[in-house]
């Protein structure tokens, strides 16, 4: 790599983290994204979370041998440094495929269990920078959480495919009457719960969270209980965990309807997907109102690069 290419990495980063970096001040803003593959000799996504940084390569072919790509990742490490004003141990370096959706939000890849508290509009939330690809917050839902929370006053809120629930914290803070939150992975499940925690917002008379396959947990729930759901599925699953494997763009109809089924009238649904070739069957759906609302949901550290869909569902 030559001195100009890494000048070129530099002068772009700087560009992009003054112009990020002042908007995230004025709003607030601890936890958002810096970069994400600008430039395609420099394959990174950078997020920032408070004073931890998140790097992620993407994996890709270059003609690099192990050790040139070593010292090549380490004038990186010394440039992000410079330029965030962070010491390089507080860089966090992921390699990751690009996948269609967040298929590998399950795998866990280290044992490190490091674990730090990052805060978002004033509510607390678990991060790992270690173990697994994804970090326990996803950034570009930033919009969409408070939309929730502003929604959530004595409802009855159902988070399925909730991850680390960050949406049930948003619920919850918002003062819904109940949140139910479902994950297959029950490691995702205790993150979520602590994520509650943290945040004094834990009642178990108000607040399940239950280890099921959300397509099959779909069919057990009563006819028009939740005022309030949100839905932000894998674009595809095939775990062993589950009685089928998942195909959002086959499935999605399917989905949305049996949640509606449970639902009340004038019920609210949050869709989200992360495929890109995602084509919606909106003529199936047996909703009174659908709106696409990707682009009111797009951060402004995402404006040009979120390939994610986002619908506002009413029964």
């Amino acid at each position: 790599m030559t001195d100009e290419k890494l000048q070129m990495f530099r002068n772009r980063l700087t560009k992009v983290f003054r112009h990020i970096s002042k908007q995230a001040r004025r709003q607030h803003i601890s936890c958002y994204r810096i970069y994400d593959h600008d430039l395609p000799e420099f394959p990174f996504c950078i997020e920032l979370y408070g004073d931890h940084v998140y790097l992620a390569e993407y994996k890709r072919h270059h003609s690099m041998d192990d050790d040139m790509h070593d010292a090549w990742l380490a004038q990186c490490f010394t440039i992000i440094s410079e330029i965030l004003e962070l010491p390089a141990d507080k860089i966090y370096l992921r390699q990751r495929q690009r996948k269609p959706g967040r298929q590998g939000q399950y795998e866990k890849l280290g044992t490190g269990q490091k674990f730090f508290i990052a805060e978002e509009a004033g509510l607390k939330f678990k991060i790992n920078l270690t173990d697994y690809l994804d970090t326990g917050l996803f950034l570009d839902h930033r919009i969409t959480r408070n939309m929730v929370k502003g929604e959530s006053a004595n409802k009855n809120v159902l988070n399925i495919f909730c991850y680390t629930g960050s949406f049930s914290v948003y619920a919850a803070s918002g003062g819904a009457a109940n949140v139910v939150s479902v994950d297959l992975s029950k490691t995702y499940l205790q993150w979520a719960e602590e994520n509650m925690q943290l945040n004094n917002l834990l009642d178990k008379q108000k607040h399940q969270f239950i280890h099921a396959d959300a397509t099959q947990y779909l069919d057990e729930l009563t006819p028009g209980f939740f005022d309030l759901v949100i839905m932000d599925p894998p674009t595809f699953s095939n775990s062993k965990r589950m009685k089928d494997f998942l195909d959002i763009q086959r499935d999605h109809v399917t989905l949305l309807n049996k949640t509606l089924h449970a639902m009340k009238n004038g019920g609210l649904l949050y869709f989200s997907t992360n495929y890109r070739r995602f084509q919606f069957d909106s003529d199936n759906i047996r909703a009174s109102s659908v709106k696409d609302i990707t682009k009111a949901t797009t951060p402004f550290d995402f404006q040009g690069k979120l390939f994610r869909y986002c619908y506002k569902i009413i029964k």
